[in-house]
């Protein structure tokens, strides 16, 4: 196999690979695989190497069960076994936060298990209540119980589940009694009088966590659950997921210091420098069903040094070409001044720029790599990203 042709700009090929199991040589297997891509003419200086966050962490065996989950939130929390728990804005999701909610009800087994749904949306889009329903029962302020409304105004439009059912019945397994609310101001909760509370959401979770404890100062955040130890991530909860029956995977840990490693290594065997990054859910939302599906704390659970703070901006290229054009420029004039122009430290308010919104690379890359391995059965947990502006 020969090198990609010049005329191939940027490019992010899906990586087949075998099966990562707890104690897997990650760095061994990503180095050997980079050993093949160089052999084949596929790896260049400047590529970046991504692999998917779930691989990094079951190789790591950083999993914990529903059980150490609901000890360290009645430990956190100072609850009894009899308490009201309180859980306020998680996402609508069976593989995400299914199995959270099951180690959160362990926790008050014989007690109670108090759930508030924002609406008509969670944090990342999915609809849990109609939204017309919400317009003529109170609006954006209402607060509306599960018990009270019809079902078929409760189903998701994409997995037709209601997720209050779905989530009340997981809470009922444990042992707890069940009850499911929507409000949009986390304090709704409080009329409820939970002795103490889980901040679920992700993104906003501070500005939650701050509205309650001007009121009520017994609640933590997803993050703050598994979040030391030998088995932990220092994102918690946040970011992990369904692992096996019982079990959570949690995000990986010190994926800087992995990244750094897999760099090294890959350097050793292939004298290629490239840039590694572990990546999550991609940030991108999906324009029919207005989900966004960043349902993980950050798009990146690690990168190589060369990609931090690394934006990416650039030139607008096509209206370059137009305004030269009209100009009278000539395809060669054309091309060396928009050449120019890229090589040019341009300010982000210039006119060769304008309409460009400066990213984070890091972003970029991780929902490319997203968007190419899938969340099925593709079986390529390690994306290479080809540069477009190595030649």
């Amino acid at each position: 196999m020969k090198t990609l042709p010049e005329y191939i700009g940027s490019a992010a090929l899906g990586l087949r690979m075998g099966v990562f199991l707890p104690g897997t040589d990650l760095i061994g297997e990503l180095a050997a695989l980079a050993e093949e891509l160089n052999r084949d003419g596929l790896l260049d200086d400047g590529d970046v190497i991504c692999v998917t966050e779930s691989v990094v962490a079951r190789v790591q065996n950083n999993i914990v069960t529903t059980d150490q989950v609901g000890e360290e939130v009645r430990a956190k929390l100072g609850l009894e076994a009899t308490s009201t728990l309180g859980v306020v804005f998680p996402i609508a999701s069976r593989n995400r936060f299914s199995v959270v909610l099951e180690g959160l009800a362990k926790a008050v087994a014989q007690g109670r298990v108090v759930v508030q749904l924002s609406h008509p949306q969670d944090e990342v889009g999915n609809q849990v209540i109609d939204p017309i329903y919400v317009e003529t029962h109170g609006g954006f302020g209402a607060v509306l119980y599960h018990q009270d409304m019809p079902e078929e105004l409760l189903l998701h439009p994409v997995t037709k589940i209601d997720y209050g059912s779905y989530y009340r019945e997981v809470i009922r397994r444990q042992g707890a009694e069940p009850l499911i609310l929507y409000a949009n101001d986390p304090r709704a909760i409080l009329a409820e009088q939970p002795d103490g509370i889980i901040v679920a959401d992700i993104r906003t979770r501070e500005q939650t966590r701050a509205k309650l404890q001007n009121s009520f100062a017994n609640c933590i955040t997803l993050q703050d659950i598994c979040n030391n130890g030998d088995i932990a991530s220092q994102w918690g909860l946040l970011g992990s997921n369904m692992s096996s029956e019982g079990k959570l995977k949690l995000a990986p840990r010190d994926g800087d210091e992995i990244t750094t490693n897999i760099q090294t290594e890959i350097w050793r065997r292939t004298g290629r420098k490239v840039e590694v990054l572990i990546y999550g859910d991609g940030a991108y939302k999906d324009p029919e069903t207005g989900i966004y599906e960043l349902a993980d704390p950050v798009t990146t659970f690690g990168s190589t040094p060369g990609l931090n703070n690394c934006v990416r901006g650039g030139v607008k290229y096509k209206m370059l070409a137009d305004k030269l054009h009209a100009e009278g420029r000539s395809v060669e004039e054309i091309e060396a001044a928009i050449e120019e122009a890229r090589n040019s430290d341009l300010d982000a308010d210039s006119m060769e720029t304008e309409g460009t919104t400066p990213r984070k690379m890091t972003d970029i890359l991780a929902s490319l790599a997203d968007l190419v391995s899938g969340s099925s059965d593709a079986g390529t947990p390690v994306i290479l990203v080809k540069s477009v502006y190595k030649r």
